[in-house]
């Protein structure tokens, strides 16, 4: 700044000095003037300089901290798919970025052939430290946490560098995203299916330990589900009867069975023995789809007649009592001996005797 306002000085100096000398020229001056302009010329800067030096000072502390530092040289190079390795095995991120160092002053003896080298390797150390503890599946995530990381300027280790990288990606490979994807439909598939087998299990449990654990507990649900309407409950004895031996594996009480059979106007069949002639002829006339009760009562009749020349009276008087044959049927005959019945079926039902 001194050597700029000295050059300016020099430069008014001398310029003053030819306009002074072409104007004296021009009017003529006396020749005493000329000495007296020259000393005039050359004391008045002297002059100048002094007072201003005398007035400016010494420079301040604070004044040359503050001059700028010479720039330094910062350098860059760029990475490309390098595979980092994540919390999976087999699951390598794809890591990209652009590497950017500047050289540190005493960084050492050695010199440095490849900087971009070590300050590639560098950061690819800082990046790997964090991956290796991340799953594959938040990739998104893991770069912006990696961008923040590598953001900041930090020395190498060999000490001659300080090291930074930006415009970070991390992503995966295709087919390890699709395998990924896969896994993740297929967890979230068992968690719903986990939940389904559970509720049904609960279902199960409610209904089978609760609702179903004996008739009682059916009847008093099912007037719970209908509002209290006793009828409907009573007309439904029958099958909550039925489910709930069912669901236990059991048979219908005793104490229930007259109980339903009265309710449905049909005669009780026991459930504990061996079916008989009677059950075997009932489920005949039901096969052969006769259900007019004349019509059953005659054949039980006809057929208990039969019996009774082959076999004990039992089984005959079980049919009879079983459909309750009209009094013309059952008269007399059960008073005469065997002999006295027709010999043919034929004759009895109205025909005459074969020859």
């Amino acid at each position: 700044m001194t050597t700029g306002c000295k050059t300016t000085t020099v430069f008014l100096t001398v310029l003053c000095a030819l306009l002074l000398t072409i104007l004296g020229l021009v009017q003529e001056w006396p020749a005493w003037v000329w000495p007296a302009l020259a000393v005039l010329l050359i004391g008045v800067p002297a002059a100048a300089f002094k007072i201003a030096a005398a007035r400016r000072g010494p420079v301040p502390v604070h004044y040359e901290e503050q001059i700028t530092a010479a720039p330094f040289e910062r350098r860059e190079d760029r990475v490309t798919c390098v595979a980092l390795p994540s919390q999976w095995d087999d699951y390598d991120f794809q890591f990209s970025a652009t590497v950017r160092w500047y050289p540190l002053d005493g960084g050492g003896d050695d010199p440095i052939v490849n900087p971009a080298g070590l300050a590639v390797d560098a950061v690819l150390d800082r990046a790997r430290a964090i991956t290796e503890q991340r799953e594959p599946g938040r990739a998104s995530l893991v770069q912006h946490e990696l961008s923040g990381a590598l953001s900041r300027m930090r020395p190498e280790s060999t000490g001659h560098l300080q090291v930074m990288a930006e415009d970070v990606t991390l992503v995966l490979r295709e087919h390890d995203q699709e395998r990924l994807d896969k896994l993740a439909e297929v967890r979230k598939d068992k968690a719903v299916w986990e939940h389904q087998r559970k509720y049904e299990q609960s279902k199960r449990e409610y209904l089978g330990q609760d609702v179903l654990k004996d008739t009682g507990s059916a009847v008093v649900w099912w007037l719970a589900k209908n509002d209290d309407h006793v009828g409907k409950t009573v007309g439904d004895l029958d099958l909550l009867a039925r489910l709930t031996s069912a669901a236990n594996d059991t048979d219908i009480p005793e104490r229930l069975r007259d109980m339903l059979a009265q309710q449905s106007g049909e005669p009780a069949v026991p459930f504990e023995r061996e079916p008989t002639a009677a059950d075997h002829f009932e489920a005949f006339l039901n096969g052969m789809g006769f259900t007019d009760d004349d019509v059953r009562r005659f054949m039980a009749k006809q057929i208990a007649d039969v019996i009774r020349t082959q076999m004990p009276h039992a089984t005959a008087e079980e049919m009879l009592r079983r459909y309750d044959p009209p009094a013309e049927f059952t008269g007399a005959d059960e008073d005469e001996s065997p002999s006295a019945s027709p010999e043919d079926p034929d004759e009895a039902a109205g025909g005459t005797p074969r020859a």
